[in-house]
């Protein structure tokens, strides 16, 4: 399979309170070519905020998709401008969060109820730019979670012009059930996402949910077109490097966890010149030498230090010296 710099074959998944800029450039020392997503901005924040700081990116960071959150079809086409014109490479919608908080606001999984809306946004969206536009969601939603239901929202949000569908394979429980039971109580249904694939072949299917290693990877890729790492992309970063040599650069040269940790220290330096606190960025590095000897202290000593008034990039070089 060629692989192309702006492939979708192995991405990783937008993430509320991880997957920020500088989360961003770090996983992109250890991943060359792997695509990546912000958090969920909503349409709200980005109307009646400061956008510049939530758009903000790292020119490194590409291949690199916008996710927002959103029901209002012109305030989504609105900032779906705002994100093209900063330069990301992609929109693209939540349909998929199971947070209380994103459903009250009318966005997320609960949106999976009410395809015709979601096509209305794709519709508003690429009407407003000439980057794609994306639907990241679920199987379901609730009682809403028969195979022909998940089959309409597909055909729905197709017809309106979205061709990119990325699927959680686990349904949305939005009765009581945290974000985090999200992640693990509703079971992983891997053959419903393989099955929707057959079903809508001309689409590019992204499968996401539980991938944990490489033959997890290569295994889903034989089904669909593309899978998309979530939780274990955080935890565990340098598994990265692991996915760039199998699937994208095996004869590259990647760097090695020392040698992202001096990068990532000029980059901190700079940060920190911009009044940056240092925990906003090693929040991020806690799992690199994951597996490693060393990696509990590791993650000690930056956890107990970090937050301290005035920390900087010696605090890294120290915790260096238990791994």
């Amino acid at each position: 399979m060629s692989v192309m710099q702006f492939s979708r074959l192995v991405s990783i998944a937008p993430m509320m309170e991880c997957t920020d800029k500088h989360d961003r450039f770090f996983l992109r020392l250890i991943a060359p070519h792997v695509y990546l997503y912000s958090e969920m901005i909503t349409t709200k924040a980005l109307i009646h905020g400061d956008c510049h700081r939530l758009l903000a990116f790292n020119a490194e960071e590409h291949p690199l998709a916008l996710q927002l959150g959103g029901s209002d079809p012109k305030e989504l086409a609105y900032c779906a401008r705002l994100g093209e014109a900063f330069g990301y490479d992609e929109i693209n919608l939540n349909a998929g969060c199971p947070s209380a908080r994103v459903a009250s606001g009318r966005f997320g999984a609960c949106l999976m109820r009410e395809p015709a809306l979601v096509a209305e946004c794709i519709s508003a969206m690429r009407n407003a730019v000439t980057i794609p536009v994306t639907v990241k969601c679920r199987i379901g939603v609730d009682e809403q979670d028969s195979y022909e239901q998940l089959v309409h929202f597909i055909e729905t949000i197709a017809e309106a012009g979205c061709q990119i569908v990325i699927i959680h394979a686990r349904k949305a429980l939005l009765n009581g059930f945290s974000p985090k039971k999200n992640r693990h109580i509703p079971p992983l249904r891997y053959d419903i996402v393989l099955r929707l694939k057959q079903t809508f072949p001309q689409l590019t299917i992204i499968i996401n949910g539980g991938i944990k290693t490489i033959q997890d990877i290569q295994s889903l890729l034989n089904g669909v077109d593309g899978v998309m790492i979530g939780r274990e992309a955080y935890g565990n970063p340098y598994f990265l490097a692991e996915i760039e040599q199998t699937f994208f650069s095996a004869e590259q040269d990647l760097l090695t966890r020392h040698q992202v940790i001096e990068k990532m220290i000029l980059y901190m330096e700079n940060e920190l010149s911009k009044r940056t606190r240092l925990s906003s960025m090693a929040r991020h590095i806690l799992g690199l030498f994951q597996g490693q000897p060393g990696a509990r202290m590791w993650r000690r000593y930056l956890s107990e230090n970090m937050h301290h008034i005035g920390a900087n990039t010696n605090l890294i070089n120290e915790a260096l010296h238990y791994v």
